[in-house]
């Protein structure tokens, strides 16, 4: 299968380098939005492209990696559907529901696949927590915590700092989590959202409250003077389950009996060696070639961003938001967020 990427950031590059490790997969042309003089075209292998047009028509591919700026997400999405390529576009899906919803019904119109790239749902150690929360290795979920903390990612890409391209540290950063969380527990009912930003640093605080009852408190910020810290904690009646990346890998997820404290039980991760973007990327071509459904879909993205823009919708009027009112409203086009 020929692949091509869209972008030469550090996605694009991820993706690139995910590519060229996946059997029957030939990556055959990488476009740019920076000009020519900014890349090393030597790190990519194949012809460097500044027309997209060009790309596709001269290579052909299969599938093109959509790995550029949220903002950039819609443009792409639908050059590429109406040249008939199947996409896999980094996530966000779109930096609002009207685009995620346009993107979403070209691709069905023009008949190929569109997958949008929450990685969460592949790192080993989340995909544990999920398997053994659904298979009833806690008993009933009650509480659910999650945390998230980078560096700001603006600076050389200020595109970050404009909540309207980006949604801020809500859209970009914590959907991970919000994804993720759903993945598990199901709808949501309710959101409510602290937020707070100052240059340089950007804190969000969202509480979740499920059909089911499940209460979920995530926590994100960009600013954070480590490169990454992340926490994943869910609490059943029957022990808890948690994963943390500020300890070794052969313990980081660990489930733990109410019955007796000190029972830990320790879930053996995937080797180190595991890329989850290459299985996410490979995952998604092997729907291409069997026509499956894949782990994600774009109903779960498009959620994901409805719960974000409710968060921060939550955050901006102080009060919680009703899922299903604020899901009525930008359907029929009542509101534009």
């Amino acid at each position: 299968m020929k692949v091509a990427v869209v972008g030469t950031g550090f996605m694009g590059r991820t993706h690139t380098e995910a590519y060229l490790r996946i059997p029957g997969v030939k990556l055959v042309g990488v476009y740019t939005t920076r000009g020519i003089s900014t890349v090393d075209k030597a790190q990519f292998g194949v012809t460097v492209y500044t027309s997209f047009e060009q790309m596709v028509s001269e290579t052909k591919p299969d599938v093109v990696s959509i790995c550029l700026p949220t903002h950039f997400h819609k443009e792409y999405v639908l050059k590429a559907a109406e040249m008939g390529v199947n996409i896999i576009c980094e996530k966000p899906i779109a930096p609002t529901l009207s685009e995620a919803r346009e993107m979403i019904e070209t691709c069905e119109r023009y008949g190929v696949r569109l997958f949008i790239a929450h990685i969460l749902r592949f790192f080993p150690d989340y995909q544990n927590i999920s398997h053994q929360v659904l298979e009833g290795a806690i008993g009933k979920v009650g509480v659910v915590h999650t945390k998230r903390m980078v560096g700001h990612p603006g600076g050389g890409n200020s595109w970050y700092d404009d909540p309207a391209k980006s949604g801020g540290v809500i859209m970009d950063l914590m959907i991970h989590d919000i994804d993720f969380v759903r993945s598990v527990n199901g709808e949501v009912k309710s959101v409510y959202a602290m937020h707070k930003s100052t240059p340089g640093i950007e804190y969000a605080l969202i509480t979740l409250k499920f059909e089911n009852g499940i209460i979920a408190n995530l926590e994100g910020l960009w600013g954070h003077t480590k490169s990454l810290e992340t926490a994943c904690e869910f609490a059943g009646k029957q022990g808890m389950i948690r994963t943390n990346s500020e300890q070794t890998s052969s313990v980081r997820l660990k489930v733990l009996s109410t019955a007796d404290d000190s029972a830990v039980t320790t879930i053996p991760l995937s080797p180190l060696n595991h890329d989850p973007y290459r299985i996410q990327l490979e995952h998604f071509i092997n729907c291409i070639r069997d026509g499956t459904d894949p782990i994600v879909t774009t109903q779960d993205a498009y959620k994901a961003i409805e719960l974000s823009l409710a968060a921060i919708e939550s955050a901006r009027i102080g009060k919680p938001i009703d899922l299903n009112k604020f899901h009525r409203v930008n359907v029929s086009g009542g509101k534009t967020l």
